[in-house]
């Protein structure tokens, strides 16, 4: 089986760096004329899906703004996979879960294995409870083919207080969580399975990122207030490795499928420039 990370090296390599949220909040269905309602978010994430599905490596739907509607709004998220599969690109789904002993294993099924009806390629999850603890997302993932990306150093203001915070051994738990899964990544070729997220905004990080030897989503461009010209400045020597990550920018260009079309490839052009590719 074809492990994530070389699957989302070859589909970056065909498509380009970029990653396109699917984030469907109340004044986004508004904008676009829908209503907010299952049918609304039906209508959204097909019209997003028919525009872009065929042309970005990797979309990220929000989890969140499908749970609030229930029951139905999760089959618009299961129909919504289906649909980005189908179109080739790589789903990312936006959960951030994490637990421990049983409960963490049922969030691992229900997202990465295969014969789930949410199945996905990737999850993002919260470390904060021990990176330890997320072992059967780690295990399922490596399992099924599928890829986990842990939190680090987000853009939030109120995530330093945590995630900079120094531990007992000098180094922080960002830190912590970036050896870690440098150390569940180690030996993998071209890419490991397991990311990181780290925020576009927060400037020089002040933490070793050079061993991950992962995937590295970078939340917080465009309308979030970072540039693609700001990655280099908080990847430095692991740019290569960076899925630039944009939701706004791109569906504010919505509904006119054109619209939206056009603005992934400007904003496709602007990472590739940043971006490129090791080998």
């Amino acid at each position: 089986m074809e492990t994530f990370g070389a699957r989302l090296d070859r589909v970056v390599r065909e498509r380009g760096p970029l990653c396109v949220g699917i984030d469907p909040h109340p004044a986004l269905l508004a904008r676009w004329g829908l209503p907010d309602d299952v049918t609304g978010l039906e209508r959204f994430t097909r019209i997003v899906t028919e525009a872009i599905g065929d042309r970005v490596a990797v979309v990220k739907p929000q989890s969140a703004f499908f749970e609030r509607f229930g029951s139905r709004g999760i089959a618009v998220l299961e129909s919504n996979i289906r649909q980005l599969r189908a179109a080739g690109a790589l789903v990312l789904l936006d959960v951030k879960r994490g637990d421990i002993g049983s409960t963490v294993a049922a969030y691992a099924t229900a997202y990465l294995d295969p014969s789930s009806s949410l199945y996905v390629d990737a999850v993002t999850a919260s470390p904060f409870l021990g990176v330890g603890a997320l072992a059967p997302m780690f295990e399922t993932a490596a399992a099924g083919g599928g890829g986990v990306f842990v939190l680090a150093l987000t853009s939030n203001p109120e995530g330093a207080q945590v995630q900079r915070a120094v531990t007992a051994d000098g180094r922080t738990v960002a830190q912590t969580v970036i050896d870690e899964i440098s150390q569940l990544n180690a030996g993998a070729e071209p890419l490991g399975s397991f990311g990181l997220v780290v925020g576009a905004t927060i400037g020089d990080t002040g933490h070793d990122l050079s061993a991950v030897n992962g995937p590295l989503l970078a939340p917080g461009l465009g309308a979030q207030g970072a540039s693609a010209s700001d990655l280099a400045r908080v990847f430095g020597t692991s740019l290569p490795a960076v899925l630039p990550s944009y939701s706004r920018e791109v569906l504010s260009a919505g509904p006119d499928p054109a619209a939206l079309r056009a603005a992934a490839d400007r904003i496709l052009a602007e990472c590739r420039a940043v971006v490129r590719p090791l080998g």
